[in-house]
């Protein structure tokens, strides 16, 4: 059954239709972040002390010109960007060739993954304005996976014996792409999807639904939090070059919410 509010959009499963709307939205979700981790890498004590020294070095080397001393500070820039930049692209690439390459086989086809999105009337026409897909895990895979994807660094939060594979039926649910048109934000558009992911996890029995975000999505994790989610782990190790995930300076964090 769909899902309505005020701002009159629904929630519904996924159609074979709505795949480059989808893929748009997901696109759009993953690659706005590189601007916000661009200026807060920058802004980091560290590099702001490199940038003056890198200028500085500029302006010493050039014989006191000020041109060479911008210019070397923007090739420092644009090195941080660069990581940046490559880091979510990257992101972007391996999940467009991943879950993404065939959606009907992935979430369509196996009834412990779920993929839902919000659509909404624009202008007499419906339009897709939001998406949220969860793939269900078996829990025994957790540590695992949580060990690979943080290369050994995992940084404690809360978690708690709560989150054990004890609970539910031994898996839990994870949200593998959450994302929603900007001009339909602050909407509760996000919340209805997340509400939709949890009400799938307990449908199914999972003991917890899991997401990750990267330090840069302020507005998500809010938006989490706000609905229940606690911080258990963090990391800074990304699939990127290590040394690209050093200069970008971006933490992943995991959020996790028991179901039941």
């Amino acid at each position: 059954m769909a899902l309505k509010d005020s701002c009159q959009f629904s929630i519904r499963e996924y159609r074979p239709s709505d795949k480059s709307a989808v893929v748009w939205l997901l696109q759009d979700g993953i690659l706005e972040h590189v601007y916000p981790a661009f200026f807060k890498a920058m802004s980091h004590p560290d590099h702001v002390g490199i940038t003056l020294s890198v200028s500085m070095a500029g302006y010493v080397l050039g014989g006191s010109s000020y041109l060479l001393a911008l210019l070397f500070g923007g090739a420092w820039a644009g090195l941080i960007y660069y990581c940046c930049q490559e880091i979510y692209q990257g992101f972007l690439t391996r999940r467009l060739e991943a879950d993404m390459a065939d959606i009907q086989a992935t979430y369509l086809e196996k009834p412990g993954n779920g993929l839902w999105v919000a659509e909404a009337e624009v202008r007499g026409q419906a339009k897709v304005v939001g998406m949220v897909a969860v793939l269900g895990k078996e829990a025994d895979q957790d540590e695992g996976q949580r060990v690979g994807d943080c290369n050994g660094s995992v940084v404690g939060g809360a978690r708690g014996p709560e989150f054990d594979a004890g609970a539910g039926n031994g898996c839990y649910g994870e949200v593998s792409h959450m994302a929603v048109g900007f001009g339909w934000r602050r909407r509760s558009v996000g919340s209805q999807l997340a509400q939709r992911a949890l009400e799938f996890c307990k449908e199914r029995g999972y003991a917890h639904l899991a997401l990750n975000l990267s330090s840069p999505q302020t507005a998500a994790a809010a938006l989490t939090r706000k609905l229940g989610f606690v911080q258990t782990a963090s990391h800074t190790h990304t699939h990127a070059n290590r040394w690209f995930s050093k200069l970008a300076r971006i933490t992943a964090v995991r959020m996790e919410k028991i179901t039941s």
